[in-house]
């Protein structure tokens, strides 16, 4: 894992979402020094609160864009076509 890679914040949710990826496949492979397993350990952690804040932040705008009034996946109509007789 590049030292520079760590200092650098994620470009976007995606993006920071493969680099964890890497970084646990990395990690699961037992091949990591001691030293480099803590600072992949740290990165990881860093990119997981962002992945986090990310879906907090995207929740908050869905929320607002339904008036606050989310509804359960099972209580949305579905899309009418042309093609139903309903």
């Amino acid at each position: 894992m590049a030292k520079s890679r760590a200092a650098l914040p994620p470009k976007d949710y995606e993006s920071a979402l493969a680099e964890l990826e890497a970084i646990v496949a990395e990690m699961e492979s037992g091949q990591l020094p001691l030293e480099a397993s803590l600072t992949a350990y740290k990165r990881g952690a860093e990119l997981l609160q962002h992945c986090r804040q990310q879906l907090a932040d995207a929740e908050q705008q869905v929320k607002i864009l339904e008036n606050g009034a989310l509804l359960p996946f099972e209580a949305a109509q579905p899309f009418k076509t042309e093609d139903t007789d309903d």
